[in-house]
């Protein structure tokens, strides 16, 4: 199948190619904008001066305005571009903000986190959205959607990744529309009164109305967590232990409201509506009705990048299934990715949950034919297993390179748990919309809770025993974007050979393997030759690491926190070997020496100085004596130290002139030594 034959195609790739242009080129609003109408009004002249539609020229102006519309777009999706934003009012002292609360986070474990939209900076209107975070210890009261505040505060920036290869919770704010947050108690903000009410508000009332006659039907505290997670859209009931069996088994999307929930939805309205089609105009009212109730889901379960493109796909699906004819299932999905970038927002291209659920989507359309056709097993049983093991094998396959990208691991028993779970969650999904319509209303049979109740325990303990099979997952992988590209190349590919063998095709794959094997032999020369002494930052802990090429050493007081640091670090760094080891009080550097000062204070006088003194533990020491009997070329200072005496340290090195790396606030100190 030629796929850039179809015209929604064509436009939907030149979309993303000019969304992912203007977001890593950032070229503002009013050069795409003037390159948008420019190419806009030649188009136009070339459509209705009774040109050939197939002319090249008109191709060309076509390609090229979308290409600027992209560019265009993902500039005024991006708040810092408004003129009007908060960010480019000039700052003040003493800031006074007025915001409403439109979205409750996942609190932390220190601290309760919203998002508001800023009404007013300093009494002046102003646009854009910040994050709004409130000590879990503070008397404030509890935020919720709709309420609207003023609080007396200086905004800060977003704390960045601090470690190599950690999750950047900045950037991934930054792709919400998300620059800065403010920190605020009861001591510097007050609730106001009778806010004004929004459809949003109205929908998260309702979602908040329905958990909390849900928690009063006795569901069991697991069971309450996946009822919130399928129906909600709310994952943060969820036990940690109960997620990352999910996640092990390779059945996650069962709990993110997607494409598989949407399309059961659907067909579930299609056969409940069929009524409607014997009134005059009934086709066109079910269709209505359709698409309404799969917009008011979405709203229920909270607008993720999954539910958005599910709905949004599923509602082109319903249309075509209104007008009763085959419909090219390449061209749904390209017009419900156009529709949402162009309309909806064009930062969720770069949203993970975004990327993954088309992923799966794509592949299933494109590899289940081909898996279909390598077997037709004529027993009816192994017909519907071989449908279903083709359909997981499709979706993981598509979602392989990125799931190694941003998660490192691959659930080998993916399949088992598809097979087990999948063809009963429709029976699942049924049953919970009737027993929840019955519990909002009180009219719930106490057998009709319990009996679900028990289906979602057999379900979770399931899950839990494939998970369990700790030899079929594959954790700890290193994958760089690199080699994302390049074995999504390999992939694609492979599918267009194996859908029909040509010369050409098969040349396509392998030179698509040399790249990857390239790479790969690059990769391994680089990590080979590297040697690095690094100072990670962890609060309450002093990491050192020494790298010599795929070897690590750590030196910490704590090896058990200090885990997850390290661990991000060998996976990005591709590290075959760590070795975890007390702290020592100096390195031996090629042309100089690090030494380290603990909580002690004693440090030795040698005849050649340090060239680094890495502060550790909070030392009671005279910095200034330390510094006119060492005379280091520079000081650091780790996460393990008190913040006053932090300050006291910059204070001090300011006034000597020499440079202070404190791993709070520049993150990881890093010295190469190769």
């Amino acid at each position: 199948m030629k796929l850039l034959q179809f015209i929604p195609i064509k436009l939907t790739l030149l979309l993303i190619l000019g969304i992912t242009t203007g977001y890593f080129f950032d070229m503002g609003v009013s050069l795409p904008l003037t390159l948008t109408l420019l190419s806009l009004t030649i188009l136009g002249f070339l459509f209705f001066g009774k040109k050939d539609p197939k002319n090249p020229v008109f191709g060309l102006f076509a390609a090229i305005t979308t290409l600027c519309l992209g560019v265009f777009i993902i500039g005024i999706a991006q708040p810092k571009n408004d003129v009007h934003h908060y960010s480019n009012v000039h700052d003040t002292k003493k800031e006074t903000w007025k915001l409403k609360v439109t979205q409750v986070l996942a609190p932390s474990s220190f601290s309760e986190r919203f998002v508001a939209d800023v009404l007013e900076l300093n009494s002046t209107k102003v646009s854009g959205k910040i994050l709004l975070t409130v000590p879990r210890d503070s008397t404030l009261k509890s935020l919720n959607v709709d309420d609207e505040l003023v609080v007396l505060a200086k905004k800060e920036e977003i704390t960045p990744s601090l470690n190599p290869h950690q999750f950047d919770y900045k950037n991934y704010m930054e792709l919400q529309g998300i620059y800065h947050q403010l920190k605020t108690g009861p001591y510097n903000s007050f609730v106001l009164k009778h806010p004004k009410k929004t459809f949003l508000g109205g929908i998260t009332t309702l979602r908040n109305t329905i958990s909390t006659k849900l928690k009063q039907a006795n569901f069991g505290k697991d069971e309450y967590g996946i009822i919130q997670a399928l129906f909600l859209g709310q994952r943060s009931h969820i036990s940690e232990s109960t997620y990352t069996s999910y996640k092990n088994a390779g059945a996650v999307h069962i709990l993110a409201v997607s494409g598989l929930h949407i399309g059961i939805l659907l067909l579930f309205l299609e056969f409940l509506l069929r009524p409607l089609e014997l009134l005059r105009k009934g086709k066109e009212v079910k269709l209505f009705v359709i698409v309404v109730l799969l917009w008011g889901f979405a709203f229920l379960a909270g607008l993720s990048a999954s539910v958005i493109r599910a709905v949004t796909m599923f509602s082109f699906v319903a249309y075509a299934l209104y007008l009763n004819r085959p419909s090219n299932t390449f061209n749904i999905l390209a017009l419900s990715m156009f529709f949402i970038l162009l309309v909806i927002n064009p930062l969720l291209l770069f949203h993970v949950g975004f990327q993954m659920s088309y992923a799966a989507v794509l592949a299933i359309v494109w590899v289940y034919p081909l898996l279909q056709k390598i077997w037709r097993p004529k027993h009816w049983l192994a017909k519907k297993i071989w449908q279903l093991l083709s359909v997981s094998i499709a979706a993981q396959l598509g979602v392989l390179p990125i799931s190694l990208y941003y998660f490192h691991q691959f659930p080998g028993l993916f399949f088992l748990s598809n097979i087990l779970i999948v063809p009963f969650l429709g029976l699942i999904l049924g049953m919970g919309i009737i027993v929840i319509a019955l519990v909002i209303m009180d009219l719930a049979p106490d057998q009709s809770i319990i009996l679900y109740n028990n289906m979602i325990r057999l379900m979770n303990t399931v899950i839990d025993w494939v998970a369990q099979q700790e030899a079929f997952i594959f954790r700890n992988i290193s994958f760089d974007l690199v080699q994302l590209v390049l074995t999504y190349a390999f992939l694609i590919a492979l599918i267009w050979l194996l859908h029909q063998y040509t010369y050409r095709k098969l040349c396509a794959v392998l030179v698509c393997i040399i790249p990857l094997q390239i790479w790969s032999l690059y990769k391994q020369h680089q990590t080979q030759r590297k040697e690095q002494l690094l100072v990670a930052h962890q609060t309450k802990n002093s990491i050192v690491m020494h790298r010599f090429g795929d070897c690590l050493t750590v030196y910490t007081t704590d090896s058990l926190s200090s885990a997850k640091i390290v661990t991000d670090y060998k996976i990005g760094e591709n590290i075959a070997a760590i070795n975890f080891q007390p702290t020592v009080n100096s390195f031996n550097l090629k042309n100089g020496k690090f030494l380290i000062i603990d909580s002690l204070g004693v440090y030795p006088q040698w005849d050649k100085q340090p060239d680094y003194v890495l502060l550790t533990q909070s030392p009671k020491i005279n910095l200034e004596r330390l510094i006119d009997s060492l005379q280091p070329k520079a000081v650091i200072a780790d996460g393990s130290n008190y913040r006053s005496y932090i300050n006291r340290w910059k204070a001090t090195c300011a006034q000597r002139k020499l440079p202070i790396h404190y791993t709070g606030e520049q993150g990881c100190f890093e010295l190469d030594l190769d």
